[in-house]
């Protein structure tokens, strides 16, 4: 095969790999958003850690209703340790999110890419 092909060959495989890399750090990173408490499944957002904290600064942090991502209501007695809760399922779905792709970033072969 000739250099010029080959070369090209490599880098289309090397950018194809690294998009599929991309994807499912992203999707391993969602997964990471899943909160579980007392039987319900809470998608960890921005929205949802931004209306929990309005509701405590509001004096509304006893006995909330709140409804999870299957549509069903829980009460929760204390806000402020939900609020601390989802806050750490966040920060730690985050920061692995951060490193991994920090090391995808610095990955130069396909094989290195794959390792990750």
């Amino acid at each position: 095969m000739d250099d010029k092909v080959q070369k090209a060959y490599e880098v289309a495989n090397y950018m194809t790999t690294l998009a599929n890399q991309k994807s499912i750090l992203k999707q391993e990173f969602k997964q990471n958003l899943v909160y579980f408490f007392q039987g319900h499944t809470f998608q960890v957002s921005k929205d949802l850690i931004t209306f929990v904290k309005t509701l405590i600064d509001l004096k509304q942090d006893t006995d909330v209703v709140l409804i999870d991502d299957n549509d069903l209501p829980i009460k929760i007695k204390n806000l402020n340790v939900f609020l601390e809760d989802i806050l750490n399922q966040y920060f730690m779905a985050v920061n692995s999110y951060q490193t991994k792709y920090q090391q995808l970033k610095l990955s130069r072969k396909v094989e290195s890419l794959v390792q990750l």
